[in-house]
């Protein structure tokens, strides 16, 4: 007995330590270490949500864990682009779409439109056309390809096919409108929001991010039923002693809302095709991982599916499928999403089926020498329009920007319920040393200090100049519509354009069902006018990571 006391007292001592140091635990999280005062406290002051545990993966998405690589081509390039030079780059962790957005993922998006914007108005109508896809992308002059044009996007046999006659515009315009509708659910899922008020949606009261983040009695046309919705099944307010109610909107502190889709990256995009965490050095054996999957060729070496092709391309002039049978790939255009094995990151169709869109400016440089962190070429900085009251302007019905593209389509560049975005000035760029202008796509590269005949004292024009000096000069042309509406195209007929490249021209990459096996390769780019679509380019969306580089927590090591 005398050995069981002292074991008895110890074992009291224990737990009463550690329930000490879980209160104290708990205490520290809801008291600042900056002041000392209470974190999260009834009677009110700073309210924070310091329960966050981490960032939850969205609708649709993978994670996928960042890291540095070497960024380009390590095979031959024999079409002699020299686009895509070997640079390392190192990348922040984030998240893509598991498959590329498909018909009926973007048949939901023209869904919603129609029925918040209706097209019986005629400015409504616009809105829809502009978010179209482009059929007519199937059609070929010396082909039948009438049944694609008339079925592909709205037939259900073709409802988890990847989307394509979608341009760059249109996916950003998504991306945003996913971005939405994702956030919209979460609130009301937390609570903030009555549920199923996204039947109830209008032209003039919709929800937007961005407007609930920075004015939420704004959303939904300012409808407090929806907004606020504390007198029904949603989250009881709290009330301070001197009876303030606090906490009656998300904001970024709760952590409840997600990041916005967009377009990845194209060092994200290439880094995620890889799907590999070595160092892909250039010129060493581990460095020549050609393709997505293992190995240098395009067909399984596994027993069971040995000969079987690893993704959806073209194998050979007239062979977009091979022979009907065995040796089929089981696509002869686009394929179902998920056909083929996913890569190491469990992304499916990072080559082969359709190309996809990218969010950078095309320039046949990287320029790592000025920054191998993230890389990107494209950014245009903005921020929210105010009102003289202080206020964020937001857009009406009124208010909508519309915009003729290239090609004669108009679009609307804003939405009502959307803040008006107007490009930074010279209060944001002033003695700044990492950016000094809003329009950021050019830098370094296609403006005309960059070309090797710049001279910072001569102010020659170079548009009345007998030859262009400038570094990048595609043709310019123009359509404008006359008062009565109809449209006056003026081509561009110029002997001096030299380049096709233009600040309006986006990187796509991966091959697609149209290309030979030499276009899957990750690092392969190439570009498109922004405003123009393809039978052969989707796109799949992506979202920034938030904390942690990694989700898994690493061990201490020796």
């Amino acid at each position: 007995m005398k050995n069981f006391a002292p074991l008895g007292i110890m074992l009291v001592m224990a737990v009463s330590l550690s329930t000490f140091s879980c209160k104290k635990s708990s205490s520290s999280k809801n008291s600042s270490r900056a002041t000392g005062w209470k974190i999260n406290a009834k009677e009110g002051g700073f309210q924070y949500n310091t329960q966050f545990k981490e960032q939850e993966t969205a609708p649709g998405l993978v994670f996928i864990e960042g890291g540095t690589f070497t960024m380009g081509k390590v095979q031959d390039d024999v079409m002699h682009d020299w686009n895509n030079a070997p640079n390392q780059q190192h990348i922040q962790s984030f998240y893509m779409d598991e498959t590329e957005v498909t018909n009926v993922m973007y048949l939901e998006y023209l869904d919603w439109i129609k029925r918040v914007y209706p097209i019986d108005n005629p400015n409504f109508k616009t809105i829809y056309n502009g978010a179209l896809p482009d059929t007519l992308v199937w059609r070929n002059r010396l082909g039948y390809n009438e049944m694609m044009t008339n079925q592909y996007l709205r037939h259900p046999a073709y409802a988890e096919y990847p989307v394509v006659g979608v341009s760059w515009i249109q996916a950003v315009e998504f991306a945003q409108w996913r971005t939405d509708r994702v956030n919209e659910l979460g609130l009301q899922k937390a609570g903030y929001l009555t549920r199923g008020t996204e039947y109830e949606a209008t032209a003039d009261a919709n929800f937007n991010t961005e407007t609930y983040l920075n004015a939420p009695t704004l959303t939904y046309g300012g409808n407090d039923s929806i907004i606020n919705p504390s007198s029904g099944r949603g989250r009881r307010p709290q009330v301070t002693a001197s009876g303030d109610t606090i906490n009656v909107y998300a904001s970024r502190e709760t952590g409840v809302m997600q990041l916005k889709y967009r377009l990845p990256s194209e060092a994200e995009w290439e880094y995620a095709a890889l799907g590999m965490s070595e160092l892909r050095s250039y010129n060493v054996y581990r460095g020549r991982k050609k393709y997505p999957w293992d190995g240098q060729y395009t067909r399984s070496g596994k027993r069971k599916v040995r000969g079987d092709q690893l993704a959806n391309f073209k194998q050979g002039k007239g062979d977009y499928g091979g022979i009907a049978g065995w040796s089929d790939d089981g696509a002869d255009i686009t394929g179902e999403v998920k056909s083929y094995e996913p890569n190491d990151y469990g992304l499916y169709d990072m080559a082969g089926n359709v190309s996809e869109w990218v969010a950078d400016v095309y320039r046949p440089i990287v320029d790592d020498e000025f920054n191998d962190f993230n890389y990107y070429r494209g950014n245009v900085y903005t921020k929210n329009a105010i009102n003289d009251d202080g206020s964020v302007k937001i857009v009406t019905v009124n208010d909508i920007v519309w915009d003729t593209l290239s090609n004669g389509k108009v679009i609307a560049r804003n939405l009502p319920g959307e803040i008006l975005q107007v490009a930074v000035d010279d209060n944001e760029t002033y003695l700044r040393n990492n950016f000094s202008t809003s329009d950021n796509r050019n830098f370094r590269d296609g403006d005309k200090s960059s070309s090797r005949y710049f001279e910072s004292f001569n102010d020659e024009d170079d548009e009345n100049s007998s030859s262009t000096r400038k570094m990048y000069n595609s043709p310019n042309h123009n359509v404008e519509r006359d008062s009565t509406g109809k449209m006056i195209k003026e081509y561009d007929r110029s002997n001096s354009r030299t380049s096709l490249i233009s600040d309006e021209v986006r990187v796509y990459k991966g091959g697609s069902w149209r290309d030979r096996a030499y276009w899957l390769d990750p690092a392969q780019r190439r570009y498109f006018p922004q405003d123009m679509a393809t039978d052969y380019i989707g796109f799949r969306c992506a979202m920034s990571r938030v904390g942690s580089k990694t989700k898994a927590k690493h061990k201490t090591k020796n």
